[in-house]
Order: structure tokens, then C-alpha cells, then sequence
């Protein structure tokens, strides 16, 4: 294939490159689950409020949604090899940075780092495994251990977080990832061969830069808006500028030959719903997990370590879930599964709103793991809609808008739960009384999108890239996508 090719006498040992690209990715997933099980501790310990702790979580996960794109890109034209060592070392350098913060503003700044480490680490991984299996049956085999794998990061954030973070405190929490680093390094570095697509797209700065420019604005005023006032000039030029960046990005893609986000696939219903759903899925899902280990601890007097234990079945769910979602998607339609996916995630969310600080963890398990696995039920089923609805020369693509769109809600779920909770304390209420506001607002609004699915989440006919024909109805993936009918 002359899209894709390792450099000469460097064919990786396929055994090799699996392990690494998964404890690569396994560091990557295991970051997102486990800070939310140190927060309270680094409540305490740097002395900050709940809008240092929105930050030392919203730093994070912005730059790896507003990067992910580019990392891909960057992996295909510059070296697969060379991209994904190189996102390890920023991640690495960055975890220990995290561990020496003496302040919030430093801890923030190391996660900034991390995850321009984890936006370069990430897709660099995929496309590594994609190069080295060019069998189609194979490399659904390899991407599906990958997935499998690194997926038990998630599961395993809460309890490892809990633990180090009891015995060690929190800086613990990131130097776990420093040996994994070095160990990554050293391997990958003899034993990853490279690889590169030299007909890759030209990098798109221009709308990278608008991209990052605006969500991180409007971030700032939803998280700081809640300290300020929503009033105040300062939060007030923050909305406004990002809307001004967000028309200055919509321009500028519009008009590149090569743009980071093609528009015209979102004339295509199924994309676009697809991906609106997934911006929930996102905001919903980060922002409820964000307020789950301060629950326990803050409202219920847990442990730091029974805590983590405690949130565990919305990781456990979801891990298990997971893989029956794509096969029940196959058999019954994307809108059935998602809506069903969504239905249950957002119940579950609203019977979280009426748990209280005397209601027994026997009647608050099930809870989270009913939340756990209705977003387990809908993302991936979502993008196999989004790649469905693109053409077959842009699953890749379309795969990655979808990994992008679920990262930004995320972001903007941190931002707005911590703005609800914020804002009903300074009415007065508890803390108690304001997470339960954040739980409703979330299951309210992810029980509106699966609605929203069931009406419009049907087949669409698949986007037509430049110099591609469209695919007949009469594909075998466009049958599926018409179950949802």
C-alpha cells in the first residue's frame, strides 16, 4: 500500500509492539480515572476550592481533545515511532512534574504537559498497531487487545488512586507513571520499528490554534464564572471572545484544503447526530465521575481509599459492557442500542441526584454501575455511526472527530457540573445539595439526547471525500445503520 510504510529492515516483532502500544495507552486511560480519586486529598493538602480542583482535571483533558487530531497527523507524517516515544517522554517528564507541584498553578501546568504527552502518545499507538497488521482480519484482532487491555486502566484509576493515595499521598498518583515511562522508552526505542504515510496531510495550525483558543476561553469563564460572577466583565469578554474564535474557526476550516475538522462531513444527519451525542456522552460521564470520589468522601465520610473502591462500578461496568456494545449494534441498529445506552445512563444519573449522606452503598452501587454501563452501551455504537456515515477512505478520520467530540464534552462537563454545584452553594445550599443538582442537570440532559437519538440518530448516506465515490446504499454497513430506522 503506498498510503502507509516501515522504513527498511525495521519490521517491529509483532509481540513487542503489541505490548508496548497497550501499557502506552494503559498509562494514558489509567490517568483519566485515577486523579478523581486524589482530589479530595489534593483539596486538603494545596489548600485550594473546588474550582482548583476543576482545573487540575479540565488542564488535562482540553489540550488532549483540542491535540488529538494533530497527533495523528503528526504521527503519519513525521514517524508513528518517533511521534509516540516522543509523546511518552512529555508524558513521563510531565508526571513528574505533577509529583514535585508545590501549587496549583504548577500542578496545572504539568497537566497541560501531560496532555500534549497523551494527545501525541495515543493515536501514534493506534496507528502503530494499524501499520504493523495490515490484514484487516488481524488488525481488528490487534486493535480490539489494544482496546481491551488499556481499557483495564479505567477500572483499575479509582482503586490505584485510592491506594496510593492513602498510603503515599497524592503525588503518588503520578510517579506510578514514571517507571511504566522509562520502561516504554527503553523498549520501544530498540525494539518499535518505524513507520509513516507520506501522503499525509499537510498540519492544520491555523484551526489547531483556534480550536484550543476557544474551548480553552469558554472553559475559563464556565469554570471561573462561578468565583467571578457570570456578571462580571472579565467572564462575560470570555463568552463573548469565544464565540468570535469559535466563527474565526468555523471560516477558516471552511476554506483550507486540508482542514483538522472538514465540515462537510457534518452535513451527513447521522455524523452530526452522532457526534452530538457523544459531546453528552462526554460531558455527562466526565463530569458526574469528576464529583464521584468527593461524594463519598465529603458527604458520606468515606476513606480516601474506600472512596476509590467505592466509584469502581462505573468503571467495572463499563469494562464489561464494552465489548457486547459494537456486537448488539451489528444485530439491532445504532439507534436502538444508543438510545437504550443513553435511557440507562441518564436514569441512573437521576436516582444518583436523590442519594443522600445516611443512604447505605447497598443503595448506591447499582446506581453507578446502571450509569457505567449505559455509556458503555452508547459509545461505541456512536462511532460506528460517525465512521458508518463517512466514507470508507475516512473511518480513520471520522474515528478521531468522535474520540474529539466526547473529549470536549468532557471538558465542558467538569466546567458546567462545577458551575451548578458552585452556584447553589452560593445561594446557600450544601454541598450535599449541590452535587445532587449536578447529577439531575446530567441525567436530565443525557435522558433528553437519548430522545434525541431515538428521533434522529437513522441511516445517512456517507460523505463523499475528495476524489471518492460515494458507497451504495446496498453496503453491508448502510444495512446495518438502516436497522435503526
Amino acid at each position: 500500500m503506498a498510503a502507509s510504510h516501515a522504513t527498511a529492515g525495521s519490521r517491529p516483532n509483532r509481540a513487542m509492539l503489541l505490548t508496548v502500544t497497550c501499557l502506552g495507552q494503559f498509562m494514558v486511560l489509567l490517568d483519566n480515572t485515577i486523579v478523581g480519586a486524589a482530589l479530595p486529598d489534593m483539596q486538603h493538602r494545596l489548600h485550594t476550592q473546588l474550582t482548583g480542583l476543576q482545573w487540575i482535571v479540565d488542564s488535562y483533558v482540553l489540550l488532549v481533545a483540542m491535540l488529538l487530531m494533530s497527533g495523528g497527523v503528526f504521527a503519519d507524517r513525521f514517524g508513528r515511532k518517533r511521534v509516540y516515544l516522543t509523546g511518552v517522554a512529555v508524558f513521563t517528564a510531565a508526571s513528574l512534574l505533577c509529583s514535585l507541584a508545590p501549587s496549583v498553578g504548577w500542578l496545572v501546568a504539568g497537566r497541560v504537559l501531560q496532555g500534549i504527552g497523551a494527545a501525541a502518545l495515543s493515536p501514534a499507538s493506534l496507528a502503530l498497531l494499524a501499520a504493523a497488521y495490515p490484514v484487516p482480519q488481524e488488525r481488528m484482532k490487534a486493535i480490539g487487545l489494544w482496546a481491551g487491555i488499556s481499557g483495564i486502566g479505567l477500572a483499575a484509576g479509582p482503586v490505584a488512586g485510592g491506594v496510593l493515595t492513602e498510603a503515599f499521598g497524592w503525588p503518588a498518583i503520578f510517579l506510578v507513571n514514571l517507571p511504566v515511562g522509562v520502561v516504554l522508552l527503553l523498549v520501544g526505542l530498540r525494539h518499535l520499528g518505524e513507520s509513516r504515510n507520506p501522503s499525509a496531510p499537510a498540519i492544520d495550525i491555523p484551526g489547531t490554534v483556534l480550536s484550543v483558543l476557544a474551548v480553552g476561553v469558554l472553559t475559563y469563564g464556565l469554570i471561573e464564572g462561578g468565583a467571578r460572577g457570570w456578571t462580571s466583565p472579565v467572564i462575560l469578554g470570555c463568552f463573548a471572545a469565544a464565540v468570535i474564535l469559535l466563527a474565526a474557526f468555523v471560516t477558516v476550516e471552511a476554506r483550507r484544503p486540508a482542514p483538522v475538522l472538514p465540515l462537510r462531513l457534518f452535513r451527513q444527519r447521522l455524523f452530526s447526530v452522532a457526534n452530538t451525542a457523544m459531546v453528552v456522552v462526554g460531558f455527562a460521564l466526565m463530569g458526574s465521575s469528576f464529583f464521584f470520589s468527593q461524594f463519598f468522601v465529603y458527604v458520606q465520610g468515606s476513606s480516601i481509599l474506600l472512596a476509590g473502591l467505592q466509584t469502581l462500578p462505573v468503571s467495572l461496568a463499563m469494562v464489561i459492557v464494552s465489548p457486547y456494545a459494537g456486537r448488539l449494534a451489528a444485530r439491532h441498529g445504532f439507534r436502538i442500542v444508543v438510545t437504550t445506552g443513553l435511557a440507562l445512563a441518564g436514569l441512573g444519573l437521576l436516582t444518583l441526584g436523590m442519594v443522600h449522606a445516611d443512604t447505605g452503598y447497598g443503595n448506591v452501587w447499582w446506581r453507578l454501575g446502571l450509569a457505567g454501563a449505559g455509556f458503555a452501551l452508547a459509545m461505541s455504537p456512536l462511532t460506528g455511526a460517525a465512521i458508518q456515515a463517512a466514507s470508507p477512505q475516512e473511518g480513520g478520520l471520522a474515528s478521531g472527530i468522535s474520540s474529539t467530540t466526547r473529549q470536549i464534552g468532557a471538558v465542558l462537563g467538569v466546567a458546567v457540573l462545577g458551575a451548578v454545584v458552585r452556584t447553589r452553594q452560593s445561594g446557600g445550599a450544601s454541598f450535599e445539595t449541590g452535587l445532587n443538582s449536578a447529577f439531575v442537570a446530567a441525567g436530565a440532559i443525557t435522558l433528553a439526547t437519548a430522545v434525541f437519538t431515538g428521533l434522529w440518530l437513522v441511516r445517512s448516506k456517507p460523505a463523499k471525500g475528495p476524489g471518492t465515490p460515494r458507497r451504495s446504499s446496498q453496503a453491508g454497513g448502510e444495512v446495518v445503520a438502516d436497522r435503526g430506522r
